[in-house]
């Protein structure tokens, strides 16, 4: 599965972003997809994924804030993100499990006045 992830920049404090991963194959045929994100000096940390059928896990740093979505049609996973703060600043990276794991290329985010 090939991942291409698009959408970060720079944002305001309590502004909002919406993450894009296309997939290469049909959503329906991969168990789960997610992001992680990865800040400077810190490892790479589980943000959010959901399952092929719907079910959503949150880091609770994010709860409230953050929404992943994805359309099967457009083979597309959403990570809607509101509120922003400058601690989610960081690179995020989707991520795709079939029998296998798979990574997208990265994409910055960052939030700062």
């Amino acid at each position: 599965v090939q991942l291409q992830a698009s959408g970060g920049g720079l944002v305001q404090p309590g502004g909002s972003l919406r993450l894009s991963c296309a997939a290469s194959q049909s959503t329906l045929s991969i168990n789960r997809m997610g992001w992680y994100r990865q800040g400077p000096g810190e490892q790479r940390d589980l943000v959010a994924y959901i399952t092929s059928n719907g079910i959503t896990n949150y880091a609770d740093s994010v709860k409230g804030r953050f929404t992943v979505s994805r359309d099967n049609a457009k083979s597309t996973v959403y990570l809607q993100m509101n509120s922003l703060k400058p601690e989610d600043t960081a690179v995020y990276y989707c991520y795709a499990i079939t029998e296998n794991l798979f990574w997208g290329q990265g994409t910055q985010v960052t939030v700062s006045s």
